[in-house]
């Protein structure tokens, strides 16, 4: 099976080594850059299948890296390594379009399985017959991400994709929010519910075109896509 192909931005030293000697023992192919810039660059002349973004680096930081990648590629994963800690900067990192956020000092073994939940995932989407999924005006692309309506062509993150698949597949249903991270992220916590709060508010204004979609909060329980 063919490993990813990682690009990996970080100015620590000792770190990137040992993350990126980590990372290929178990048989990734990780690309190693120590700035903002030569990670730009990078990516601008290869092609990936994840990145893996230190936010506090020289030249440009994490946050301008994951804002130039998201300009030229919708779909590719990103993960946030940062020893910032404040939930501001989470938030900041998925509004950018980061999929995935990870806090120094991070487990290894962690990592590897953000990877992998990745990767099976595309794999997934790849191999799954219902390529296209519709919504009101709207049809998913569910295996490029793209929403598509007349005139309209919007590009998803791979999770803003799998979260609106989701909520297409069980429209007009009460779906709790913790079955929702359970599918989507592997986990329940405080800062994945928060995640999913920042890709849901993206998914209304995506969907604001069709008025007879919405996406309502049920405190206390979770979510419903209402299609009227």
């Amino acid at each position: 099976m063919t490993k990813p192909k990682i690009i990996y931005a970080e100015d620590d030293e000792t770190l990137a080594f040992l993350t990126k000697d980590s990372l290929e023992n178990y048989g990734f192919n990780v690309y190693h850059c120590a700035n903002g810039k030569s990670c730009i660059e990078m990516f601008d002349e290869e092609k990936f299948d994840i990145c893996i973004l230190d936010i506090m680096m020289p030249i440009l930081d994490g946050f301008e890296v994951a804002t130039h990648i998201r300009s030229k590629d919708s779909n590719i994963p990103i993960i946030f390594l940062s020893a910032k800690t404040l939930k501001e900067d989470r938030i900041k990192g998925l509004k950018l379009g980061a999929d995935d956020f990870l806090i120094k000092p991070f487990s290894m073994e962690e990592l590897i399985l953000k990877i992998e939940i990745f990767r099976q995932r595309s794999q997934k989407n790849d191999s799954n017959s219902s390529k296209y999924l519709s919504l009101g005006i709207f049809q998913l692309d569910c295996q490029n991400y793209v929403l598509k309506a007349t005139n309209i062509k919007i590009n998803l993150t791979q999770r803003e994709s799998e979260l609106l698949r989701f909520f297409i597949e069980n429209k007009n249903i009460v779906l709790k929010r913790e079955h929702i991270l359970k599918q989507l992220w592997g986990d329940d916590d405080y800062f994945m519910g928060r995640s999913l709060d920042v890709f849901i508010s993206r998914l209304r204004k995506i969907l604001i075109s069709d008025k007879n979609i919405s996406i309502e909060n049920l405190h206390g329980i979770g979510f419903r896509l209402n299609l009227n």
